[in-house]
């Protein structure tokens, strides 16, 4: 409803993203009924059709924006009615909260405002993609005049760890050359694979209207201008048949409602709860992807301080599983083989196996007088030298393998040193340290145990999943 004026007042007019025909028939209304219109030059020459015989223009150039609003109250006070005009929608990016502002500040309550929505430039981009947009969606801008850079950063990775569909305005200018290869680090940084869809619009609605496509990681930031629309996918948008499409749920429901208890479902959802309840965000991110399936494993948050891992650690044993040159993990306890994903070990050739019960080992631990998952690993070590070796009970048997490192006969791909109690536990994982050639993932201290060390081999096997932030593949 219509304030009812008792002075002068201010409409602020969305007139759309540049063409006639986004124009709504309120905004041609309220341009007509006006007695004045103020406005950017390059917007007043778009309305100049549109308005009434007598009425007065009022243009500026660009960054004038306080100058119009203060020449706009001056109109309005002589009991005129005016028309401040704004691209796109006023209320975004715009001039109507600037009217607002200085209603408040110099009292001029008296003024009657009110605001004429518009077509923002991130629905008609999104209208010439198809439909990026039909999930949640957050707004952002690059531009750091009117807002300190750290706050845009933060905001930027919440709009990623949120797994929102991100419109993106004033993405690039001369001066603002980095700040959208920023973006696309610190979305891949908070775990937004490079294949997701970048939908790239310049001047949408204009004459030289331009659509496009991209990936984050193919994205061409130098290729990118100020009067360019970015809509970046969330992580289930797609793009098929030249339309970028962000399925709302509404085509398969039936399945969908199937999916949502799936182990997968709830696996993803815990993953996201975690990462925004951890302490950092800035792990390297196959530690990250470590370091969640531990924290979703114990419900532990002191793995954050616990779970140590080499440089590449887990990149360098996933590689090796991944090309051949790792086919087996080998455990010092049975309950380990038990919690590594079997649909993982079948996808990637990879066989686990624990050699606790085998009877060559029960024999020479009564040999030995050693423990038998100490000989377990002995006899381990002469059939798969170089496996990928996690132990998650049994510190003797991280202990052995480390005396059959020293002796070179041991070569392993990579080692998982989780054991678990209170005698020489801790002193199994110092012995493992000093050798920096293998990569190894370490859980500090007493921790540890069988269901630890199972989670991060299946960290390693599902390390493909980690940018997408998308666990339990193989549940």
């Amino acid at each position: 409803m219509t304030k009812e004026m008792t002075t002068g007042s201010i409409t602020v007019v969305g007139i759309g993203p540049g063409s006639r025909a986004d124009m709504t028939a309120a905004a041609v209304e309220a341009l007509g009924q006006a007695d004045v219109v103020v406005g950017y030059k390059g917007y007043i020459k778009q309305v100049a059709t549109l308005v009434r015989p007598g009425c007065q223009l009022v243009d500026t150039g660009m960054k004038r924006e306080r100058e119009r609003a203060e020449e706009a109250f001056t109109h309005a006070r002589q009991g005129r009615r005016v028309a401040v005009v704004s691209s796109g929608d006023a209320g975004i990016y715009g001039m109507a909260p600037l009217i607002y502002e200085m209603q408040q500040q110099t009292g001029s309550h008296d003024i009657v405002v009110n605001v004429v929505p518009g077509i923002s430039a991130f629905q008609k981009a999104a209208a010439l993609l198809g439909a990026p947009i039909g999930h949640d969606l957050c707004l952002l801008s690059l531009s750091d005049l009117l807002t300190p850079w750290s706050l845009i950063e933060r905001r930027i990775r919440a709009a990623a760890m949120g797994d929102f569909v991100t419109a993106v305005y004033n993405p690039r200018s001369h001066d603002r050359y980095w700040q959208l290869h920023r973006l696309r680090e610190l979305f891949l940084e908070e775990g937004r694979s490079p294949d997701t869809p970048v939908g790239i619009v310049r001047q949408a609605g204009r004459e030289d209207e331009a659509v496009g496509m991209a990936t984050l990681g193919t994205l061409d930031a130098d290729s990118v201008d100020m009067f360019t629309i970015l809509i970046i996918g969330n992580s289930q948008t797609r793009m098929a048949g030249g339309v970028m499409l962000t399925p709302r749920g509404y085509y398969n429901t039936a399945a969908q409602d199937a999916d949502t208890n799936t182990g997968a479902a709830i696996m993803t959802e815990s993953f996201r709860t975690i990462y925004g309840l951890m302490s950092r965000h800035d792990y390297p991110l196959d530690h990250l992807w470590a370091l969640l399936h531990a924290i979703h494993t114990t419900a532990d948050f002191d793995m954050e301080k616990l779970l140590r891992s080499d440089p590449d650690a887990v990149t360098r044993i996933y590689n090796k599983v991944k090309d051949g040159t790792c086919t087996t993990i080998v455990t010092d306890v049975t309950m380990v083989v038990s919690g590594v994903r079997k649909g993982a070990l079948s996808r990637l050739g990879v066989v686990a196996k624990c050699y606790l019960g085998d009877e060559r080992a029960v024999a020479l631990a009564a040999q030995e007088g050693i423990t038998r998952s100490a000989a377990g690993i002995r006899i381990a070590v002469t059939e798969h030298p170089d496996a990928l070796f996690a132990f998650g009970n049994a510190p003797t048997a991280l202990m052995e393998l480390c005396a059959l490192m020293r002796r070179g006969v041991a070569r392993p791909a990579g080692i998982v040193a989780a054991p678990v109690g209170f005698v020489h536990v801790c002193e199994s994982k110092h012995m493992v340290k000093p050798f920096a050639a293998v990569p190894k993932l370490i859980v500090e201290g007493r921790k540890g145990g069988s269901n630890l060390a199972a989670t991060l081999c299946n960290a390693i096997l599902t390390l493909d999943d980690a940018r997408g932030m998308r666990p339990g593949r193989d549940v």
